[in-house]
């Protein structure tokens, strides 16, 4: 559906960003501001950013043939 546009290393901050932001509603603070962890996990689990495709770019490694 969507080309990836993430590197490794970007993935994986996301995932991390996203799961540390989604414990705030659960422990800590309690603040719903947590539930915004949900879009860098979903980007960061898809491998694609919709902000990086509007404005083209891309963390992706380029191989060449």
């Amino acid at each position: 559906m969507f080309c990836r546009n993430l590197g490794t290393t970007d993935r994986i901050i996301r995932v991390v960003l996203g799961i540390v932001l989604l414990s705030l509603v659960f422990v800590g603070p309690a603040t719903p501001w947590g539930w915004i962890g949900i879009v860098p996990l979903v980007t960061g689990l898809a491998g694609t950013c919709p902000l990086y495709r509007l404005f083209g770019l891309s963390t992706c490694a380029t191989t060449k043939s």
